[in-house]
Formats: structure tokens, C-alpha cells, sequence
């Protein structure tokens, strides 16, 4: 095949040469190289881009429906269209090929596309090779990358700004106009319903490396919590924990509810103050959640308090993370009725979903049970009796 570097693709993402074969397709070659001297291509975007098989662009009409060979500038509208060049048979054997699109009559206009892939000889007999990419694989590859819709349309415009040709073997038509500079882009070239090729999207740019983590990690954990709020798992992704409201754990199984109401009650007015519990043996599961008035209360303790040694244990202190606090009526708001008795805090696995129906998540706060309460009052009274009568008999 004789080559020789022929024109210049300026595109959005990088600039792109390629070789032609003038020889042996040269009814295709001269169509597309007066093409580019004409600037036709000019703000044509890549409107087919279907990973690892074509790049597929030279439509001015962005449909992948459009485009004219440069022969109906000279002969006419009859000439939109020009016969394929099948021989010598040219093969669709490498990476970078560049091929003329078949209009599905075996007649080539504008349209042409570059291969992402190598040995798609299936495409061999239906387009028309007449070169190959020789510098500018990156780029090629940048664009075979690009997110596309379901159509293979990528969803921020890559286009040809600009073509440059740098050896041109065939005469001017002296019915062929060539503009003495590239026209500037009318506002129809410009418009889209993308994101336009200029348009920048990184949001990232100016900002420290500490804060680009940081937004990385916010947007993951609004992910997560997108993902939560799907599954159930919480009511609402946007809902944050209270912050009036500490988490006590590594506790020593003997302190109890007012144990710690008394120690953590030097930093302010508390509102509620409970050790959990394992609902059927009563005994503590060694954590606790403490709900101050105050917020700066909760803050002062959060900073005071890890650490320190209660009942022959050093606990530890965090901010509750729980975000499931249920209201009487039914709706999740995170904070706590006014109108109601304290929150009692319990296991999601013990709850009994029965006693809310439908209203919701029901992981952690929840009134006092009554019943239950009462239930475990007359174990604890039966317990006693059956101590007391064995003692008896002994």
C-alpha cells in the first residue's frame, strides 16, 4: 500500500494524522481530502462510538443520517453520493483503519469512521478503507473510552474543531470553493443537547488533594446512603443522626441507667439515659445511648469523657450514628416528640413489628412497652418466689 501523511484531525480530545492511500483508493482519498480543505468537517462531532469495534463521525447533521460528498459541490445534487472502491481489496486488519460508511447502497458521502479494534474483517467488502491512523493512538483510544447513551452517542460531545491537510496529490476542481481561513462556527454547529465539547467538568480543579478526598468521601457516603434508603434499611438517605446524642460502649455489665445519668449529668440536663439490654434475660449488652437537651452538653461529654474509667472499665464515647428515632404518628423526622415520653432504645432484631404497623424503620428509638415491661416485672416476681420456696424447703 503506498502511504504518505496526508491530513490532520484536530478533535477535542487531541489531534489525530493519518496516512492515506492515494493510489490505491483515489476517488475516495481526493473526496476526502477536498472535504477537509473545504472544512466540511469542521465542529462535526464522533456521533457512533461503540467501544473497541468503530468510531463513526463526518455528519454535519449530528444523526449519523447526514452528510454529502464533495463531488455535489461540482456536479450537482445527483452527486451526493459516489461508488464504493473495492479494489484492490483492502482489509479491516488493524487498529486505527481509517474506512468511508456505506449508506447501505455501496455509495460513500462524508461519513467515515475510524476502527477501535484490530481484525474486524467482517467489515471487509462493505466500507471503503483508504488509510490509517499513524500518529495519534491516544487519542483514539480516549474516544473509544468516552460514557455513551444507548444509542452509542457519547454523552459529552467530541468533535473536529479543525482539519488540516499536509499533502494533497490531486488538483483543486475549479468548481471547488476554498476558504482562505476556517469560517467560525455558527451557533447550529455549537448547539447540542450534550454536554458541550468545550465544557468542563472537573470539578476537582483548583481545590487540595484533603479536599478532593473529602468530597469523594461525601459523595460515597451519599451513595450509601442512597443504597440504604433502597433496601430499607433507613427511611430517607438525606436524614442526618441527631447530634444531642452519645454513644457509650466497652461498659461493665453491673452499671446501669442511673449510674451513668449521674456521671454524665455533670456536663448538662439530660433527657434520656439508657443502658441496653438483652430483652429476654435483661442483662446488659454493655452499650448505651445518653440524649442530652443541649447539643454543646453532648459536645463537652463527647470531649470529656472517652476513656475514662467506670466501674473498672474504660468506655468508650462517639457520637450516635443512629438515624431511626419514630414518631407516634408515623413519620421519620430523627429528633423526638415533645409531647411524648422519653425514647426507649431497642434491637432491631427483638422488635416486634407488629407493634408498628407499616409505620416505618424501626431500628433503634421506640416507646416503652408496657406490656412488655409488666411481662418482664412478673418474671422477675416468679424468679424471687421460686428462690424464696427452695429455700424453704432446704
Amino acid at each position: 500500500v503506498n502511504k504518505k501523511m496526508a491530513v490532520l484531525l484536530e478533535t477535542s480530545l487531541g489531534d489525530i494524522v493519518v496516512d492515506l492511500y492515494t493510489t490505491e483508493r483515489p476517488r475516495t482519498c481526493l473526496n476526502f481530502l477536498k472535504l477537509c480543505k473545504t472544512k466540511y468537517y469542521n465542529y462535526c462531532i464522533f456521533h457512533n462510538v461503540q467501544r473497541n469495534f468503530i468510531l463513526q463521525t463526518g455528519d454535519p447533521t449530528k444523526s449519523g443520517k447526514g452528510g454529502e460528498s464533495v463531488f455535489r459541490q461540482i456536479y450537482g445534487d445527483q452527486a451526493r453520493f459516489f461508488e464504493m472502491e473495492a479494489q484492490p481489496r483492502l482489509k479491516h486488519n488493524k487498529y486505527g483503519t481509517l474506512s468511508m460508511v456505506n449508506n447501505g447502497s455501496d455509495m460513500h458521502g462524508s461519513q467515515f469512521f475510524i476502527t477501535a479494534a484490530e481484525k474486524v474483517d467482517y467489515l471487509d467488502g462493505q466500507h471503503t478503507v483508504f488509510g490509517h491512523v499513524v500518529e495519534g493512538a491516544e487519542v483514539v483510544e480516549k474516544i473509544n473510552e468516552a460514557y455513551c447513551d444507548d444509542a452509542n452517542r457519547p454523552y459529552k460531545d467530541i468533535r473536529i474543531n479543525h482539519t488540516i491537510v499536509l499533502d494533497d496529490p490531486f488538483e483543486d476542481p475549479s468548481e471547488l470553493h476554498v476558504p482562505s481561513r476556517s469560517p467560525s462556527p455558527t451557533p447550529e454547529q455549537l448547539a447540542s443537547d450534550r454536554i458541550g465539547a468545550d465544557e468542563r467538568i472537573d470539578d476537582s480543579e483548583g481545590k487540595t488533594m484533603e479536599e478532593i478526598e473529602e468530597r469523594v468521601q461525601k459523595k460515597e457516603s451519599e451513595a450509601n446512603a442512597t443504597i440504604l434508603e433502597m433496601v430499607g434499611d433507613i427511611p430517607d438517605a438525606d436524614i442526618r443522626p441527631p447530634e444531642n446524642v452519645l454513644f457509650v460502649c466497652k461498659l461493665n455489665p453491673v452499671t446501669t441507667d442511673e449510674d451513668l445519668e449521674i456521671i454524665f449529668s455533670r456536663f448538662g440536663a439530660i433527657k434520656s439515659c439508657e443502658v441496653i439490654r438483652d430483652q429476654s434475660s435483661g442483662e446488659s449488652l454493655q452499650y448505651a445511648f445518653i440524649e442530652y437537651e443541649r447539643e454543646q452538653d453532648c459536645e463537652d461529654a463527647y470531649f470529656k469523657m472517652d476513656n475514662v474509667l467506670i466501674d473498672d472499665r474504660r468506655i468508650h464515647v462517639d457520637f450516635s450514628q443512629s438515624v431511626s428515632k419514630l414518631q407516634h404518628q408515623g413519620n421519620f423526622t430523627g429528633q423526638a416528640d415533645k409531647d411524648t415520653e422519653k425514647p426507649k432504645f431497642v434491637l432491631k432484631e427483638k422488635y416486634d413489628e407488629r407493634a408498628f404497623k407499616g409505620k416505618g424503620y424501626a431500628l433503634v428509638f421506640d416507646d416503652e412497652d408496657e406490656k412488655g415491661g409488666k411481662r418482664r416485672d412478673r418474671q422477675r416476681d416468679r424468679s424471687r418466689r421460686g428462690r424464696s420456696r427452695r429455700s424453704e424447703e432446704r
